[in-house]
């Protein structure tokens, strides 16, 4: 195991060396560039612009600034931000905090929506809730996530009001007609606005609806994939081995069923991991959170060279780092595994 691991090590840095060659040349090749957001400053003349481009060494052959960009990776010298000329490695860390706190919450109740929804689907195959869970599942995986949210900003935000109104009080008739009433949901952003410290609470109400809208997506595809994979493995022989030594049904399922149906969903696991640090794209633009997939969206409106290329490669790093973790997993949870 050791010997593999060692070789996934070093099989990893040519890859990503090819990986950020392929990326630099796109990002390079893009229209636009990052000196077009200093184009659109009336006060800065051609001489300005030229003395800019010199300075950030977009005046240079590709295979030149590719080389010195990676000399300064291998140093720890991530670079600065062309739009905001802070360096890359502050605007990473100061949005990963917002990210993993949406993200990790959202994955969580995905696989506690998802999982037991499809161990229960397969074990009452063709039942009524069955056909319920499959159809819902079919449902989050087909409706577009941009859609769903806006259409939950629409019903939490803007339709549906607190039922506590500040001069009637608490009145279940204020959830549907109450001008006076704040809305039932938070409609973006982590906080309220001009709030410097919220409390608890008041995060936590910002999250719902990016939560709600994640974890319900994601819950669609994890459950087809858990019924799938309990399907093949509860007429197996080992399972109808372990019931007839008679053991509880709860053990057989447990220890016996839901332990190798899981393993292929590790390698879908180990595929959403990055995205936990990569942010999502649609969900934090739409919700206005503050996080990695913003900040992406933004550096691809801007055409941030060394902030593009430092989101990519961290995505690259963690990409193969979980692959390898879930092989290195299978190895734990299927003895029938092993790696020489």
């Amino acid at each position: 195991m050791t010997n593999y691991v060692i070789r996934r090590f070093l099989l990893a840095i040519p890859l990503l060396v090819l990986i950020s060659m392929i990326v630099f040349g796109l990002i390079s090749l893009a229209p636009g560039g990052p000196m077009s957001a200093f184009e659109e400053n009336p006060n800065l003349t051609p001489e300005d612009l030229a003395r800019l481009e010199e300075q950030l060494g977009l005046n240079q052959p590709i295979h030149e600034r590719y080389l010195r960009w990676a000399g300064l990776i291998v140093q720890g010298d991530w670079g600065y931000s062309s739009a905001t000329r802070r360096p890359v490695l502050n605007e990473i860390g100061d949005r990963l905090p917002n990210t993993l706190q949406l993200m990790v919450v959202a994955f969580i109740f995905t696989l506690l929506i998802a999982l037991p929804i499809g161990i229960l689907s397969a074990l009452k195959q063709y039942s009524l809730f069955d056909h319920i869970a499959t159809f819902f599942a079919f449902v989050g995986q087909a409706i577009p996530i941009f859609w769903f949210g806006l259409i939950l900003i629409i019903v939490f935000n803007v339709w549906l009001k607190n039922p506590a109104s500040p001069s009637t009080g608490f009145a279940w008739s204020n959830l549907f007609d109450c001008p006076d009433c704040t809305p039932l949901m938070p409609g973006g952003g982590m906080a309220p606005y001009g709030v410097d410290n919220p409390t608890f609470w008041q995060r936590a109400q910002h999250m719902i609806l990016p939560v709600l809208m994640l974890a319900l997506f994601g819950a669609g595809t994890y459950t087809r994939y858990m019924r799938g994979q309990m399907l093949e493995v509860i007429h197996l022989d080992y399972v109808r081995t372990a019931r007839a030594k008679g053991l509880a049904e709860s053990r057989v399922v447990i220890g016996h069923a839901v332990k190798n149906a899981i393993t292929p969903i590790i390698t879908i696991m180990a595929l959403e991991m990055p995205g936990l640090f990569g942010g999502a794209l649609f969900t934090e633009t739409i919700f206005s959170w503050p996080g990695m997939g913003r900040l992406f969206f933004r550096s691809a409106q801007r055409v941030d060279y060394p902030l593009l290329m430092g989101i990519v490669m961290i995505n690259a790093v963690l990409i193969i780092f979980f692959n390898l973790l879930a092989d290195i997993m299978y190895a734990f949870l299927d003895p029938r595994v092993r790696y020489e």
